[in-house]
C-alpha cells in the first residue's frame, strides 16, 4: 500500500474516533484526556484501567462510549462478597432432565466495564485473566471464546480507600493503560454545576459507529509505519526502568524495584501507532510515544522501600527517564 492509500484511509477511519468524541462530548463535560486513551485502547485492543476519585465521571464516560458504538455492553459492580462465578458465569442444573446448562457471566459481551473492580477479593480480579489475556472463558468443562471487539474497560479506586484490594501484578500486566483521573477544572466544574440546575435531562447517547468500523480501524492502524529508530527508542524507555544507569539515570539506582517487562515495550509501540492515527498521521514520532509512555509504563514498575520513603511516585520516575533518555 502507498503512503497515500495509507492516508487517505487514515483520514477515513480517524474521522469515526471524531464522531465518538463529540457524541461522548455531548453527555461529558472536560475528561478528553481520558476519553481520547479509552480510544487509544479500543483501536489497539488493549484493556484500559481508570483510576481516580469517586464521581469523575469514570463509569458515565465508559457508558456513554459503549453506547456510541453499537456493540455489547455489561457492567460489573465489583463487591467484596462476590466469586468468580458472578463474572464468568455457571453451570445450572435442570432438575426436569437431570442436566446442567451453562450460563454465561457479564464478561462474555464485546465491552465490559469492571467498575470499582479493587473492591473484589483477589479469587474474582484472577477470574479475569483468562478472559483478558486468553479472549476467553471456562465455565466447568466447557470453554468459551469472546467475540471481538472484547474490552475490558475497569474503574478502581485509590488504594488509600477504604475496602479496597490491591490488584495482582500478574493482572495489572494485561492493562495496556493505566490512567489516572483528575478534578475538572474550575470552568468544567462550573459547566456541570449549570447543566444540573438547568434540569434538562442528558441527553440520550447515539450510535455513531458500529464494531465493524472499530476492527477496520484498527486494520488501518496495525498498517502504521513506525521508524527503527524510533522502535529503538521505545525499547530503550522500557529497559531504562530496568537499568536506569545505562541511560544515565544513575540517581534512581535503587529506586526502581521491578522493571516493566517487554509487554511494556509492545503497549508502547501499539499505543503509539493508535495515537499517532488519532493525529491523522500514518507514521509513529517519538512524540506519540513519550505522549503515551505514562499510561504504558506507571503501572508496570514497582517501587522501593527507599523510593516512597523520599516521596518519588511512580510518575516521578517515568518522568526522569523520559527527560533523559535520548530522543531520535
Amino acid at each position: 500500500m502507498s503512503g497515500a492509500q495509507l492516508e487517505d484511509q487514515i483520514q477515513q477511519h480517524s474521522q469515526i474516533c471524531n464522531h465518538l468524541k463529540d457524541e461522548v462530548g455531548r453527555v461529558l463535560v472536560g475528561q478528553e484526556h481520558m476519553l481520547s486513551r479509552l480510544l487509544i485502547g479500543l483501536l489497539t485492543g488493549g484493556h484500559v484501567l481508570l483510576e481516580g476519585l469517586p464521581g469523575l465521571a469514570k463509569t458515565l464516560t465508559i457508558r456513554s462510549l459503549a453506547h456510541a458504538i453499537d456493540t455489547g455492553f455489561s457492567r460489573i459492580q465489583f463487591t467484596p462478597d462476590m466469586l468468580p462465578a458472578d463474572v464468568i458465569g455457571t453451570e445450572i442444573f435442570n432438575p426436569k432432565d437431570a442436566s446442567y446448562f451453562v450460563r454465561k457471566g457479564p464478561i462474555f459481551s464485546n465491552l465490559v466495564l469492571a467498575d470499582e473492580i479493587n473492591r473484589a477479593p483477589a479469587k474474582v480480579q484472577a477470574a479475569l485473566l483468562e478472559a483478558m489475556q486468553e479472549k476467553q472463558g471456562t465455565i466447568g468443562s466447557e470453554t468459551f471464546k469472546l467475540e471481538e471487539p472484547f474490552l475490558v474497560l475497569a474503574t478502581q479506586n485509590p488504594i488509600e480507600q477504604e475496602g479496597t484490594y490491591p490488584l495482582p501484578e500478574a493482572q495489572v500486566d494485561r492493562f495496556m493503560l493505566k490512567v489516572v483521573v483528575d478534578y475538572p477544572t474550575k470552568e468544567e466544574e462550573r459547566k456541570i454545576v449549570d447543566r444540573m440546575a438547568s434540569g434538562h435531562p442528558i441527553p440520550e447517547v447515539r450510535k455513531v459507529a458500529s464494531p465493524e468500523d472499530i476492527l477496520t480501524a484498527r486494520g488501518v492502524v496495525e498498517k502504521i509505519w513506525i521508524d527503527e529508530k524510533v522502535r529503538d527508542y521505545l525499547v530503550d524507555l522500557a529497559r531504562a526502568t530496568r537499568a536506569p544507569a545505562d541511560y544515565g539515570v544513575a540517581e534512581l539506582e535503587g529506586m526502581i524495584e521491578t522493571g516493566a517487562s517487554p509487554r511494556a515495550s509492545i503497549s508502547l509501540m501499539k499505543a503509539g501507532k493508535a495515537h499517532a492515527f488519532l493525529q491523522g498521521r500514518g507514521y509513529v514520532t517519538p512524540h506519540d510515544v513519550k505522549s503515551v509512555a505514562l499510561e504504558i509504563l506507571r503501572h508496570r514498575i514497582i517501587l522501593t522501600y527507599e523510593a516512597e520513603a523520599e516521596g518519588k511516585s511512580h510518575d516521578d520516575v517515568i518522568r526522569k527517564i523520559l527527560d533523559n533518555v535520548p530522543v531520535p
